[in-house]
């Protein structure tokens, strides 16, 4: 089974755009607490500081808000150009402000660290860095020239240099470590959320591939009727037409081929019942038939061991599951160097489907994250080219939703491959079947069609 073109979906990853009504909060936020910080110093410790030209950088703030509000939609998303000036202006703002209140003795000074942390949430990083050298370039200046900080009394402690530089360092050591964790953690979220889409992506694909059934019994339903009329004019037809005319046997062929079609529309109405026969049900030799299959025309060999008591367990087909190991077996084929061995073992308990390859094994760093999204092991030697790095996440998502537990591991020394063991409780590997005594799969009349 071949995996979805992704290609679509890997070009629209990006950045998500920034809400403009979350800047003009947080902006909003910012007034406040700046407002509050300059009254409270100059009214209520009541030292010296240059009040209206305080308010007066506050107020710049508070008219572009309201601008911004009647220019624009609560709903309106920033691109990156309009996100960075608007991050770039509030970073100027409290440079401007911490100029006029003692510089980076000023203990808001730390303030600088939130204009970056949001760009590396929600901008690219390239973005990112630049709002980072712009706050180190005004920090350094502000560090050199600044008005004295607002203290009382006539004689302002002067702050050794030594001490100023040191604030200096962790400003931007600050910078540097809370811009870069908060860029990992939140590219991490934006990587499982666009995974996971596209997992959806691939299920509602297999899902819409397995509807098709029902249309298949809808089409059978609405052709009886017209079928019908053919073969009760076929049957008038014989009736009239000379026994040994020259039109007996196309009639004849007529009639044949009418009950030919009544026999297909037959099979495709049964798709729609509950019990869909072999359609609907699958014996693990089958499955991994199904899995395996559109893999071996690439001319890489499958060994199929298959261990267990009887009864041989029996699945209800499921599109999810049936993808999930063709990703697995895809994968499989792609990098082994002379054969796939998929080996089968059940107990009364339990379910286990082990896919080993002959190939290079998974490299250690991959190995620790094995099934992770956007990890690739490389590109195979069998096909070229690598892929979206989706592939064993779609895998491991969907087989889990089946309730199989994934385990990734390479093969002991000094052989070389990797092993992917896919287990089941046997309850959660047959749930949904009949349990009637429904008929089950005839696995021999199965392969022999196959």
């Amino acid at each position: 089974m071949t995996a979805p073109d992704l290609s679509e979906l890997a070009l629209t990853r990006s950045h998500r755009d920034l809400r403009l009504d979350t800047l003009v909060r947080l902006r909003w936020l910012a007034i406040v607490g700046q407002s509050a910080a300059v009254a409270g110093v100059h009214f209520g410790l009541g030292f010296s500081l240059p009040f209206g030209w305080c308010f007066s950088v506050i107020a710049v703030s508070a008219w572009l808000n309201i601008a911004l509000r009647i220019r624009f939609p609560l709903s309106h998303r920033l691109k990156d150009g309009p996100a960075t000036a608007l991050l770039g202006f509030d970073i100027v703002q409290l440079a401007a402000l911490l100029f006029l209140t003692g510089g980076l003795q000023n203990p808001f000074a730390i303030l600088f660290l939130a204009p970056v942390m949001i760009s590396a949430t929600a901008l690219p990083p390239q973005r990112t860095l630049l709002l980072g050298l712009l706050a180190i370039v005004l920090a350094t200046v502000i560090g050199r020239y600044h008005l004295p900080l607002p203290w009382a009394g006539d004689e302002r402690p002067v702050l050794p240099p030594f001490y100023q530089l040191g604030n200096w360092v962790a400003l931007v050591l600050g910078l540097a470590f809370t811009g870069i964790y908060a860029w990992r953690v939140a590219k991490e979220a934006r990587d499982l959320s666009d995974a996971l889409a596209a997992t959806e992506l691939v299920l509602a694909r297999e899902q819409h591939l397995s509807q098709l059934d029902g249309l298949a019994a809808a089409a059978a339903h609405e052709l009886g009727t017209p079928l019908g009329t053919i073969a009760l004019v076929a049957r008038e037809l014989t009736r009239l037409a000379p026994p040994e005319g020259e039109m007996a046997e196309d009639i004849a062929l007529l009639r044949e081929q009418v009950e030919r079609c009544r026999g297909i529309l037959t099979k495709l109405s049964s798709l729609q019942d509950e019990d869909a026969g072999p359609l609907g049900q699958l014996t693990l030799r089958l499955l991994i038939e199904e899995a395996a299959g559109p893999q071996r025309p690439f001319g890489v060999p499958f060994e199929i061991t298959m261990a267990g008591e009887k009864p041989e367990p029996v699945c209800r087909r499921n599109p999810g599951m049936i993808y999930g190991l063709g990703n697995i077996v895809d994968n499989a084929v792609d990098f082994a160097s002379a054969t796939v061995s998929i080996t089968a073992e059940w107990t009364q308990s339990q379910v286990v489907l082990t896919i080993a390859d002959d190939g290079p094994g998974f490299p250690p760093d991959v190995l620790m994250r094995a099934g992770d999204p956007y990890l690739s092991r490389g590109a195979g030697e069998n096909r070229a080219g690598g892929g979206l790095g989706l592939g064993l996440f779609i895998a491991k998502t969907l087989l889990e939703r089946s309730g199989a537990i994934m385990e990734f591991s390479n093969r002991p020394l000094p052989a070389s491959g990797a092993v992917i063991r896919i287990a089941w409780p046997r309850d959660a590997f047959e749930a949904g079947l009949p349990t009637d005594g429904a008929t089950k799969p005839d696995v021999s009349a199965l392969n022999e069609a196959g």
